[in-house]
């Protein structure tokens, strides 16, 4: 998407930073980043912990979100993770995952979508981390793209995103 994003749309303003461990630092990082931006025509984008932290940014915010295979209760699933993980997408990256970071989550987590038609979903049965049915119920009344199959890294991502676009109005 970065780069779609780059080629095709460069007057956008993108940006991904590598998030910290701690949830209440990644928040408080996308947060400061993100202060000035226009609520009405900002919109963030996130994959799974992403998609938890999308929806967090979405509903202090009011701007659009796009979720794909959101974690719906990432304290439940991580609360099994506690200790040095390494990063998914650069297996040399190590980072410590704390019993602290349970109560993060916890206290970031929305009680509901707001208004859940500033949602795009895009949710994967296949998905082998997180069931779908779950991240269905959450995103009720949202923008679903309920996908038969897949998985939950989204591997046919470039085949959806053009519906992304459309969604974000960047397309």
């Amino acid at each position: 998407m970065a780069e779609w994003m780059h080629e095709h749309r460069p007057d956008v303003t993108w940006w991904c930073p590598q998030l910290p461990p701690s949830p209440a630092e990644a928040i408080a990082l996308v947060e400061q980043g993100i202060a000035a931006w226009p609520r009405k025509t900002m919109a963030v984008v996130g994959s799974s912990l992403g998609g938890f932290y999308a929806s967090v940014v979405a509903e202090r915010t009011g701007c659009a979100a796009v979720v794909l295979n959101p974690a719906v209760d990432p304290a439940r699933y991580l609360a099994k993770h506690i200790g040095e993980q390494t990063a998914w997408h650069d297996p040399d990256a190590h980072f410590f995952f704390r019993a602290e970071f349970i109560d993060e989550l916890r206290a970031l987590a929305p009680a509901a979508l707001t208004r859940p038609e500033r949602y795009m979903a895009v949710i994967a049965k296949g998905d082998e981390l997180l069931d779908w049915r779950e991240m269905s119920a959450r995103h009720d009344g949202a923008r679903m793209q309920l996908l038969e199959g897949g998985d939950h890294a989204l591997s046919d991502f470039p085949q959806l995103m053009p519906q992304v676009l459309v969604f974000l109005h960047l397309a």
